[in-house]
């Protein structure tokens, strides 16, 4: 029996090792001990029992081993039951804390540097933890409870609600199948998720089972209230605190979802179905095209309206007449329009099957005046679209770049009033740059780019770089009006270049002042084009398109992202700005490119580093 409690003894001391490992402090020691001798006294009463009653004798046995243990753990000098660590061993234990606090450490740097997490200076282990578990998907609240974020994860029932629902309510309208009531009237409803009711329509033959569950997203709802199970929703509600988790089937009946917040549903018209001289190319296979859509219950459609077509001739004279009897057609359908204004051009860029260039008048500008158009450092000028440096520069027939743009939507806003009027056109998306999307055009195919290099810079045109000299002097530091000339080419790799390597130029003093101005540029021209945008259509849903440059993203410098203007290396949120331009104007953001994930990447690019899902996870 001594040699069993010896052994708990020994037990007692590693338990008491891995504590201090842990930076407990020993005055926890006292209490294990403390503990050791009730299980101790605990055993021996169970002993007792189990053998019966229990006897003089055994209770002299029981004296007799509890004085062994207070002599085996005394100390020497025999006055308490504390021990002594010897020296050697806790400088060993400082050793091995001091070993893993280190690794600890750069575990944190490589995540910083190379993974956008946003960890404190002074993280630790379970800060690591806690965001690799959100990044795999997983919901972690402050106290350290963590679930699945998905709706068929189990869920812990001692949850806050109020901690649940700011993790899996987006402060947003809901949308998709997250049917609800008029009772939203502010985003500050959503955001302390007052959820009035569910949408209840209708009964139906076609009603889903009440025992139907989903493997679909969730609303969190107010608690209060009956909420009995309903075929829209195909299942019942689970509870988490006083809200419940409304599970919606993965395949819903064919229903009316006509003022509810369903997500609608627009179908791309193609690129060429207006020719150059502003015709509809085949009306008649249109229309048929149209019905069908119309027979499947797609709620519109949108269409590209192309600046070089519509004021193709001469400026400041529009023609409107093949969109005139597009719209007709589309309305008399009963579908509704989103309407795209493209200032660039088409043809050149993957997905293009036609060309239609800037307008005639532009190009004839641009033969004397080259500068209007975006350059490259070897001085190859790109027609896609007009340069931001002339944004303010009257060198368009004695308009500037933003004039041109803003008496072009004007036109269009008068013209199709009616359409406004009845809102047959839901929403318009203002193009901003190449393929009508907010970035510089430093990936153009025709001057030899393949996917996956990193792109070039285009500021050299003479308007840009005047503005960048411009910064560079108020900086102090005239010599940096200039841009990077280490950055490569465009289909360079990043560790190829001076630049983009890590712990390049991109993170100089240099670098992030040619980096701040360059994304600056970028923001300002959006800022501009989206004000004048929200004054011509007041009262209708303007969009803006964000690419996805998702290549070499496993990077520390993001360089496909830098050369477009996104000044989003791993250590800087280069989004934050862009997006508080656009909620400056009520815009809503279009991402391109959220539909590519890692597997369809072929296998010849896997050394593209290339990362979507990281790219647009939130």
């Amino acid at each position: 029996m001594a040699t069993d409690i010896q052994k708990l003894i020994g037990t007692s001391e590693e338990d008491e090792d891995e504590e201090m490992e842990m930076d407990v402090k020993e005055e926890g020691d006292d209490d294990d001990e403390e503990d050791g001798e009730k299980n101790v006294d605990a055993t021996s009463m169970i002993a007792g029992v189990d053998g019966g009653m229990p006897t003089r004798s055994s209770n002299n046995n029981r004296f007799q081993q509890h004085h062994q243990i207070q002599e085996q753990v005394g100390t020497p000098g025999g006055g308490g039951v504390r021990r002594c660590r010897p020296i050697e061993e806790k400088e060993r234990t400082k050793l091995r804390e001091r070993q893993r606090r280190a690794i600890t450490a750069r575990i944190l740097a490589g995540l910083r540097r190379h993974g956008n997490y946003n960890l404190r200076v002074r993280a630790d282990i379970n800060d690591v933890i806690a965001a690799l578990a959100r990044e795999a998907g997983w919901v972690v609240l402050p106290d350290g409870t963590t679930f699945p974020a998905k709706s068929q994860g189990p869920r812990p029932a001692g949850v806050n609600s109020a901690a649940v629902s700011s993790q899996m309510v987006s402060p947003q309208t809901p949308a998709s199948l997250k049917g609800v009531t008029s009772g939203y009237r502010s985003s500050g409803e959503l955001n302390a998720c007052n959820m009035k009711g569910v949408f209840i329509p209708s009964s139906s033959p076609y009603d889903l089972p009440s025992s139907a569950r989903s493997q679909n997203s969730s609303i969190v709802g107010d608690g209060g209230g009956q909420t009995d199970s309903h075929p829209l929703i195909g299942g019942s509600m689970d509870n988490v605190g006083d809200k419940q988790i409304v599970d919606i089937p993965l395949k819903l009946p064919e229903r009316d979802y006509s003022n509810t917040s369903c997500i609608p549903v627009y179908v791309m018209l193609p690129l060429g179905v207006i020719n150059m001289k502003c015709e509809m190319v085949d009306p008649d296979g249109l229309l048929k095209q149209l019905r069908i859509l119309k027979s499947v219950n797609v709620d519109g459609v949108m269409v590209d309206c192309w600046w070089g077509i519509v004021e193709g001739h001469a400026p400041g004279e529009y023609n409107w007449n093949g969109y005139k009897r597009l719209f007709q057609m589309v309305c008399e359908l009963k579908l509704k329009l989103q309407v795209v204004m493209s200032f660039h051009e088409c043809g050149g860029n993957v997905g293009d099957d036609v060309c239609i260039p800037l307008p005639h008048w532009v190009a004839e500008i641009g033969r004397s005046n080259p500068d209007i158009f975006f350059t490259d450092r070897e001085g190859r000028r790109n027609p896609e679209c007009l340069s931001w440096g002339i944004d303010k520069e009257r060198v368009l027939r004695g308009r500037t770049a933003v004039e041109v743009y803003f008496d072009c939507m004007r036109s269009f806003r008068v013209e199709f009033d009616e359409y406004f009027k009845n809102g047959n056109i839901s929403m318009i998306q203002v193009g901003l740059g190449p393929c009508g999307e907010l970035r510089f055009p430093s990936c153009p195919v025709k001057h030899g780019w393949r996917y996956p290099g990193i792109g070039e810079f285009q500021c050299y045109d003479l308007y840009l770089l005047k503005s960048l000299r411009k910064a560079a002097e108020a900086r102090g530091h005239s010599f940096w009006g200039r841009g990077p000339d280490n950055a490569g080419s465009y289909n360079s790799r990043p560790h190829e270049t001076g630049f983009f390597c890590d712990g390049g130029d991109y993170d100089s003093y240099y670098g992030r002042f040619f980096l701040n101005w360059y994304s600056r540029v970028l923001v300002d021209h959006g800022d501009r084009v989206l004000s004048l945008a929200k004054l011509a259509f007041d009262g209708t849903c303007i969009a803006a398109k964000l690419s996805g440059l998702h290549w070499w993203y496993k990077t520390a410098s993001h360089a496909a992202e830098l050369a477009a203007g996104f000044y989003n290396p791993c250590n800087r949120d280069g989004y934050a700005a862009i997006v508080t331009m656009l909620k400056k104007h009520e815009a809503t953001l279009n991402l391109a490119c959220t539909e590519l994930h890692m597997l369809d990447q072929h296998e010849d690019f896997q050394e593209a580093l290339g990362d979507s899902e990281g790219l647009f996870w939130c």
